[in-house]
């Protein structure tokens, strides 16, 4: 992994919920995101994501698509659809290695990185996604 560049930086820290199953993704994407001073929760599969989505806020979720339980796909349509009803959205970046980025834009993600994340390219997509 790349170290992660400033681009990430700004004044308040990110909420970050991360959504990932195995141990090393967690340990590396929490290491950068933490580096970078922002605050990072994590969800071991997609049922985790949707209930911790239901009573937390969060600014950005990064979201394994291979998990068991409920994969990114399902979590992200369950996602959407409760903010098609109740308004709001929450940005949803795909990290994986196995799924395409146009599988993951038609669920409803906002954008898809491939696994292993890379700092720069890591840091323009979130800038993208939420406009910094």
């Amino acid at each position: 992994m790349n170290a992660p560049s400033s681009a990430l930086r700004r004044r308040d820290p990110l909420r970050v919920l991360l959504v990932e199953d195995a141990v090393v993704h967690q340990k590396l994407a929490t290491s950068l995101l933490r580096r970078q001073g922002h605050f990072v929760t994590v969800s071991q599969n997609g049922k985790e994501a949707v209930d911790l989505l239901e009573s937390q806020r969060f600014d950005l979720v990064l979201m394994d698509v291979d998990m068991p339980v409920m994969d990114g796909l399902a979590a992200t349509s369950v996602i959407r659809e409760r903010e098609s009803r109740q308004g709001g959205h929450t940005a949803i970046v795909a990290v994986t290695s196995s799924s395409g980025p146009e599988e993951c834009l038609a669920a409803g993600m906002d954008a898809y990185i491939a696994k292993p994340l890379q700092g720069d390219s890591f840091a323009r997509t979130v800038q993208q996604v939420l406009g910094l």
